[in-house]
């Protein structure tokens, strides 16, 4: 019970992190970041990530030094159970309202931080039923509670590096989901005077995506026709995917001269 109620203590830090994350990602661009504060969610989620799985280390190395558990006539009171039930009621609530609200804001931190309250649900109940098998079985089997906070451990460190795994993710800018960049791939190469999509290159940023795209157009069309182009694609992209927060549109020549020079 121990392992878990550190693990509920280290929860507090993350959904405090992650709402404090949410009102700095809100603040408008400003001089020295003209690109806003959106990454300080990633930020967070990566900190929080890195504070949990020293915790669960801490604890793993704990039970281990303390294994087996000297022998004891002590069998855990009832309450414990309640205690430990209600946590895993508990947790799995936590967990379906964030992870609703997580994907309906597309937002990273908010689904890990959905996902660590479902591990914490399964911790829970591992806790729960080994406390119950001591109270059946006896005080001889009370090795069953670390054995549990073992389990707690590595549920704890699988969550905290997939969180971590993400949000670093993000913070290398990596490409966004093949279908949501087909997506916006189709919707430019579908406009009338495109050529064609040479480069498109999508990164997420907080709760909203950065777009930069190379379309090509004739050779032969002016600065001005061009410039009308690129703030179309533009406007069809923010009009089409209201999770894009704004577009870099390049132009390139069609055929390219690349191209030209490959097929001679």
């Amino acid at each position: 019970m121990v392992s878990d109620a550190v693990n509920s203590l280290g929860d507090v830090f993350t959904s405090s992190a992650v709402l404090m994350a949410f009102r700095v990602a809100q603040k408008p661009a400003d001089a020295e970041h003209p690109y806003g504060h959106t990454r300080a969610e990633a930020i967070a989620g990566s900190n929080v990530a890195v504070l949990v799985i020293v915790s669960a280390l801490l604890v793993g190395w704990n039970t281990l030094r303390s294994f087996p558990p000297e022998p004891t006539s002590e069998i855990p009171p009832f309450w414990t159970l309640l205690i430990a039930g209600g946590n895993v009621v508990i947790k799995e609530a936590l967990y379906h309202y964030k992870i609703r609200l997580g994907r309906r804001l597309g937002s990273s931190a908010l689904i890990a931080n959905a996902w660590d309250h479902r591990s914490d649900a399964l911790s829970a109940l591992a806790v729960l039923i080994s406390l119950a098998l001591v109270r059946v079985l006896g005080p001889r089997y009370s090795f069953l509670d670390g054995l549990a906070a073992l389990a707690v451990v590595g549920v704890i460190l699988y969550s905290a590096t997939h969180l971590l795994v993400s949000s670093a993710q993000e913070l290398m800018d990596a490409q966004a989901e093949p279908e949501f960049v087909e997506a916006i791939r189709e919707a430019a190469a579908d406009m009338p005077r495109v050529r064609n999509v040479d480069k498109l290159w999508v990164r997420k940023t907080g709760l909203e995506y950065l777009v930069d795209i190379h379309v090509q157009v004739s050779a032969a069309m002016s600065v001005d026709e061009g410039h009308r182009i690129s703030h179309q694609v533009k406007d069809r992209i923010l009009d089409r995917f209201p999770i894009v927060r704004d577009v870099l549109v390049h132009l390139e020549p069609f055929p390219h001269p690349h191209e030209h020079s490959e097929d001679a």
